[in-house]
């Protein structure tokens, strides 16, 4: 493996474009998977994308990860508050891990507040839109490299 990550969505973020824009932009998920892989291609990054509602399919996304992939980027969604599951099955991937969400958590409901999953991964992006994702994608190839 070289440079190859997964960028992991969890549930409704396929509805991106369509719901709660105040919150999540107006970017479509369409138009978000190709502007990762246009970044990811532009700075030699093999990228795949994935996205479940599904909490059983995003935890065997992640086990599968661990001999396919270097870095996961996750945006695990209202699961990131819930499930223990995602968070044992990211802990078992030993190798950087990027945290990212496009609304901040921290500036929502209280129950929001809690990650799961903070602890575990090498870092997080929170509350900058759809360019978290852009901006993940460049520290997890630096991360890599070994440059931050």
């Amino acid at each position: 493996m070289n440079n190859k990550i997964i960028i992991i969505n969890g549930p409704n973020l396929n509805l991106l474009g369509e719901r709660e824009q105040s919150q999540y932009g107006s970017t479509t998920f369409k138009d978000l998977k190709e502007n990762c892989l246009k970044k990811a291609n532009e700075i030699g990054i093999k990228l795949e994308f994935a996205q479940s509602n599904i909490e059983g399919e995003l935890v065997n996304i992640i086990q599968d990860s661990r001999k396919n992939y270097d870095g996961i980027i996750i945006n695990a969604a209202g699961f990131t508050h819930t499930s223990v599951a995602i968070r044992d099955a990211l802990d078992l991937f030993k190798k950087p891990i990027i945290e990212l969400h496009i609304s901040n958590i921290y500036k929502r409901e209280e129950f929001r507040h809690k990650s799961l999953i903070s602890d575990i991964a090498t870092g997080g992006i929170f509350g900058l839109g759809a360019e978290g994702y852009i901006l993940a994608i460049i520290s997890i190839q630096k991360i890599l490299q070994n440059e931050n």
